[in-house]
């Protein structure tokens, strides 16, 4: 996956994440709840992965 795809997921993966959590909370369901925060922590690994491909390229692109 290139970078701009990795922060694409990961953005929405932190969207979707947040409206699980906030309807499991609503609606008082932990498991929707938890299965949202473990969502919007993945989305952040990978904006963060993406992030990290785009500071190595820049680094190798200016040798």
């Amino acid at each position: 996956m290139g970078s701009t795809s990795d922060k694409i997921s990961g953005a929405a993966n932190q969207a979707t994440g947040k409206v699980k959590q906030t309807a499991g909370e609503m609606t008082g369901n932990d498991k929707l709840r938890a299965e949202g925060k473990g969502q919007e922590v993945k989305g952040k690994v990978q904006s963060a992965t993406g992030k990290a491909k785009d500071t190595v390229k820049g680094a190798v692109d200016s040798i």
